[in-house]
């Protein structure tokens, strides 16, 4: 924040962005599911055979997919989880004609911005007429101030529309990390942020939302209807581990702030480092194959 942007452009779309409530709209109604709509879950009892929600529904199965403050997540891991934790600020609005005469983020170019201590990155993304604007970081006991000063940056820059209100809507992700969270247990399947799958590296948690509920789905078939936790076993095997190793976290711990936030700094004014190693392999994660390949 502050340096002078780098613009990184590609021959070709490398990443689409939607709504997530257009998303999460779209996957609910293509699956065909019934919905009851408005109901928090109040209990959950353990039964001889399965499972009883609200007194209400009997199930064999629970799948936990509620996000990192889903109930299922917190009956099958009560104690407070130890690994690291990202919290978001974000706001998503629609712009009216003048702000969009008013607003230099581009329907084609998300915008990011990283904090300078490196703990964290900032973001305006178009959606059509609508502008997502927000920040995440690692340390987020300080995430109001920081946020609301990164949205004045913005409009100081004239990036964003000088009435743009700031962001309030929060998120947390647990990032993945070896034994982040239990993923099963008899009868139990965490999947997405309810497992804590976030990468570690860029916060996403889409694909691996994504890819772990289809490696769910795998291993529930084949359990044929034995939902014991050896039987579900495939499934966290199957979940691919996160980007950053032991050695890297260890070297992180020994490097001092500064000196990392001075080579880090360095790194992101080249144009090379930014395409080939942030975007391409720390966001776009371009090693793995996509999600279709990597399951078939």
């Amino acid at each position: 924040m502050g340096a002078r942007e780098i613009e990184t452009r590609y021959a070709e779309p490398i990443s689409y962005g939607i709504r997530r409530y257009e998303f999460d709209h779209y996957l609910l109604d293509r699956c065909g599911a019934h919905v009851s709509c408005g109901r928090p879950v109040s209990s959950l009892r353990r039964t001889g055979d399965g499972w009883r929600v609200n007194e209400t529904i009997s199930t064999p199965l629970l799948i936990g997919a509620g996000g990192h403050f889903c109930p299922v997540a917190r009956w099958l891991n009560p104690t407070r989880p130890t690994a690291p934790l990202v919290a978001t600020l974000e706001l998503e609005t629609r712009l009216r004609p003048d702000q969009i005469d008013d607003c230099r983020v581009r329907p084609d170019s998300p915008v990011l911005f990283f904090c300078r201590d490196l703990k964290g990155y900032g973001w305006c993304f178009r959606k059509q007429d609508f502008l997502n604007v927000g920040l995440g970081r690692h340390d987020p006991r300080h995430l109001p101030r920081q946020t609301a000063a990164f949205v004045d940056f913005l409009k100081a820059e004239g990036l964003v529309p000088r009435d743009l209100p700031r962001p309030s809507r929060g998120h947390a992700y647990l990032l993945n990390t070896r034994g982040a969270r239990r993923t099963i247990a008899d009868g139990v399947v965490l999947i997405g942020d309810a497992a804590g799958l976030a990468d570690p590296r860029s916060g996403e948690g889409i694909r691996q939302a994504i890819e772990s509920g289809l490696l769910a789905a795998r291993a529930i078939l084949a359990a044929a209807g034995r939902y014991e936790a050896e039987r579900l076993q495939p499934y966290a095997r199957g979940l691919r581990p996160s980007g950053a190793g032991p050695t890297s976290r260890l070297v992180s711990r020994a490097v001092p702030a500064r000196a990392t936030q001075r080579v880090g700094g360095l790194l992101m004014r080249s144009p090379w480092f930014t395409r080939h190693v942030l975007l391409d392999r720390w966001f776009l994660d371009v090693r793995h194959p996509s999600v279709p390949e990597n399951l078939s």
